[in-house]
Formats: C-alpha cells, sequence, structure tokens
C-alpha cells in the first residue's frame, strides 16, 4: 500500500516516538521543510522528557496516534532515534493507519514501527534522515537533502558506484520486496509478534555504535532464526562507530564472510544507508532488485 505524495503547502507531523528531543536543534530543522513548501505541526507532548525517553510511553503513542487521525497531517516525520519506541509498538492501532495511510520516516529506533506497521497493514514507510539526528548537522549533504523530492514525485531510485564504492560478497541477482533497518532492533523483534519475516524478501541491515563482535552476535542470532537463510539477498548499510574498543578483533569483512559463506544469493556491502553521510534514503516494503552484474540496487516508488 502506497501513500499519496506530497505537495507543496501540504503539512508534516513531527513527534518523537523515541528519545528526547531538543527544542533548540529542532526547530534549526524548520527552514528545510519550509524551503520544500511544507507546513509544520508538531505532537503535543513533543518536548516531554522521561528519563531517556521522550515522555511517558502513552503520551508518546497518543502523539502517534493524533498525527495518524489528523486528516490535515500528509506525513509523519519523526525527530530522532534513541530509544523507546518499541515500548508502545504492541499498543498501536493497526486499523487506524489503514483507514488512514500516509507517509511515515525516519530510522534506526524507528525500525520497530517499519517492521511492525508493514507487516500489519502493508504499508510502504521510509527509512531515511531525521530532523534533530541529522538535517540539522554541518555534515547534512546535497544528496541526502535531494532525496526527499521523492515524497514529491514517485521515483525509481538506482544506488550506484557513483555513490559510493561497493563490495560484492556473493555474486547474483534477486528482486524482492526490501525490508530491515537497523540490525539491533530487527534482533530484538525475533520471538515476538513482530518478528520480522525475510522470506524472498532483500533484507537491509545498518547500525552505530555496536562492536564487531555484537554485529557478530547480532547475525549469528539472525542466522540460527533462520533470517539470512530465507532472504533473497543482503543489503549491507552503514555501520558506523564499529572500531573494537580492544583487539584482538575480526573486521566487519570476517563477520560478513563469515555468515555468508555457504550463501547462494546476492550480498552487497558499502551502501551509504544508516547512521552517515550521505544518507540514501529509501522506500521499505517497495520490489527492489539487488545486482552484482551492475553493481546496482534498483527500488520502486514510494509513493504514488
Amino acid at each position: 500500500m502506497l501513500s499519496h505524495r506530497l505537495k507543496p503547502g501540504d503539512t508534516i507531523g513531527i513527534i518523537a516516538p523515541a528519545g528526547p528531543v531538543d527544542k533548540h536543534k529542532l526547530e534549526k530543522s524548520f527552514a528545510f521543510f519550509e524551503n520544500m513548501g511544507l507546513r509544520i505541526k508538531l505532537g503535543a507532548h513533543i518536548y516531554d522528557q522521561y528519563g531517556y525517553l521522550a515522555g511517558k510511553d502513552t503520551n508518546r503513542l497518543a502523539d502517534f496516534h493524533q498525527m495518524v487521525a489528523d486528516r490535515s497531517v500528509k506525513a509523519i516525520i519523526f525527530a530522532k532515534g534513541g530509544y523507546g519506541t518499541g515500548r508502545f509498538v504492541d499498543k498501536i492501532d493497526m486499523e487506524l493507519i489503514q483507514r488512514n495511510p500516509k507517509i511515515i520516516w525516519g530510522y534506526s529506533d524507528i525500525t520497530c514501527l517499519h517492521t511492525a506497521i508493514r507487516q500489519a497493514t502493508g504499508l510502504v514507510t521510509f527509512h531515511g534522515p531525521m530532523p534533530v539526528s541529522d538535517i540539522i548537522k554541518n555534515e547534512f549533504d546535497p544528496v541526502s537533502a535531494q532525496l526527499f523530492k521523492q515524497l514529491f514525485d514517485p521515483t525509481n531510485l538506482i544506488y550506484s558506484e557513483s555513490i559510493s564504492p561497493l563490495t560484492v560478497y556473493r555474486e547474483g541477482e534477486a528482486t524482492g520486496k526490501i525490508v530491515g533497518g537497523n540490525l539491533s532492533l530487527l534482533v530484538q523483534t525475533l520471538g515476538t509478534p513482530y518478528e520480522i519475516s525475510t522470506k524472498d524478501k532483500l533484507l537491509l541491515i545498518e547500525d552505530i555504535g555496536e562492536e564487531p563482535y555484537r554485529i557478530d552476535g547480532m547475525m549469528n542470532q539472525l542466522r540460527l532464526a533462520g533470517k539470512l537463510k530465507d532472504a533473497a539477498g543482503i543489503v549491507i548499510g552503514d555501520f558506523a562507530e564499529a572500531e573494537p574498543e580492544r583487539p584482538p578483533s575480526l573486521r566487519l569483512e570476517d563477520i560478513w564472510k563469515h555468515y555468508i559463506r555457504n550463501y547462494k544469493k546476492p550480498v552487497i556491502a558499502g551502501f551509504r544507508i544508516g547512521h552517515c553521510f550521505p544518507h540514501f534514503s529509501i522506500p521499505l516494503g517497495v520490489k527492489a532488485t539487488l545486482s552484482t552484474r551492475t553493481k546496482t540496487l534498483q527500488l520502486t516508488p514510494g509513493v504514488q
């Protein structure tokens, strides 16, 4: 299910479903959206704080439901990640989302929302940079900014080595819906009603601040759960701040090779998707093709 594209003059809703938001930092991001001709509506609890959370679970959930129900709001943009979205994922009114499908945009801790919403409703959502986490930073670049235009015009995206060097770990070509996101959040879904389905899908993984041994453990958990075997191919995004705190350590390349050593499907690493710049934003749940022959990831539009 695709959401309707944005038009100049539309209103976007900004809420904080995870970590607390600095008011000054969020307000710095407003110009970016206003320059695209968008109006901004903030969640009632956007600046709440409850420890490491942006307010109580009930209030963060209420902000989300309010934005979904508000017919004037055409897209929901999450202010930042952090931690906490999974605390209310089982309370989300999926029927409300089905009745009011709209653009949902974010990444990192938002991965659990992407997975739960897509698998319950079929709605395509967007893995992309967020106001406080990315847009206000000096490193926020033209490529990352340009990709927001896919929300205004249905766009066939092509990721090639014109954006970053890519490393082929297993040859092949596969087509399927692209799913996934933050590796640690994907692992947290295992054994729950929101466990990610990778059957015949392209699996995207990325993360930040995880040492190689931790990434190794999470990949092993996906392996034992059958998620790697089920996938049609693997898209390895950015793994930022993954340096080991002390030697000895395996390299990330060693970990990838270990977990796909008997894999018969395409695996490519080096995609600038995740906690990085440029941050190549993509729709999740659309048909995509991963090809090692052309070293590309091609995706169909996420809006209509």
